[in-house]
């Protein structure tokens, strides 16, 4: 049995097991495996997210919080080398950091030979990975776009003008290169890009935005489309 499967099937046993929970060694004797590695697989399964308790001392054992499952992982290394490539290679997009997080914890659980193979397939590819903005400024924009709360940015425009501007965050876009934050410009009354590198200083208000939508920004560019996830 493969790691990843092994995985799955060890969250489904420890659901299985409901407020009883399961020791490590009947666990162990269960994959056929030492407890040493039973015990890797559970931590893998913990930092992956998945809601893992344990109960030491006698009649004790492991157990997952009821709801809670994991959906097998299948990837191959390509698959894993390009979600390392796009997040490496875009810093600056929106949400970059929650989503390095979240690929390492598919590639904690991928199995062994896998992950070796993904990471020598990842030194082979280069990217020019340009400076990010300050992590205070995204994690405002960020949380404002979230929250849909009132942002407010020093903005420095290209002309060099600098602006103090209450801004209802409606979407994040990026075409040429450039990252833009796109929102209702309170001070101007109207819809305006914000070019992300060229804001100073944001943070969110307690302002909650009024309402406005992306069909009043218009038509995407030629050269960028909407993020979707996909349905089954």
């Amino acid at each position: 049995m493969k790691r990843v499967e092994r995985l799955h099937a060890l969250s489904e046993m420890l659901l299985r097991s409901g407020k009883r929970g399961v020791s490590a060694e009947r666990l162990a004797g269960e994959f056929e495996v030492s407890v040493r590695t039973i015990k890797r697989d559970l931590d893998a399964l913990e930092n992956s997210g998945a809601p893992v308790w344990s109960r030491p001392g006698p009649g004790g054992g492991y157990g997952l919080a009821t709801g809670a499952s994991l959906p097998p992982v299948t990837l191959s290394p390509a698959q894993a080398m390009a979600l390392m490539a796009a997040v490496t290679a875009a810093p600056d997009a929106p949400y970059a950091d929650l989503a390095a997080a979240g690929i390492q914890k598919i590639l904690d659980v991928l199995d062994p030979k896998t992950k070796a193979r993904a990471d020598e397939l990842g030194s082979r590819v280069w990217v020019n990975a340009l400076p990010s903005s300050s992590r205070a400024i995204k994690s405002a924009l960020e949380e404002g776009m979230a929250d849909q709360r009132v942002i407010r940015i020093r903005y420095t425009s290209k002309s060099g003008t600098t602006t103090t501007r209450d801004v209802e965050p409606v979407l994040f876009a990026s075409t040429n290169g450039q990252w833009y934050l796109v929102g209702w410009c309170r001070l101007r009354n109207a819809m305006r890009w914000f070019t992300v590198a060229r804001i100073e200083r944001a943070s969110v208000t307690r302002t909650a935005c009024s309402g406005h939508t992306i069909h009043e920004v218009g038509e995407p560019p030629a050269n960028a489309r909407p993020v979707h996830t996909r349905g089954g």
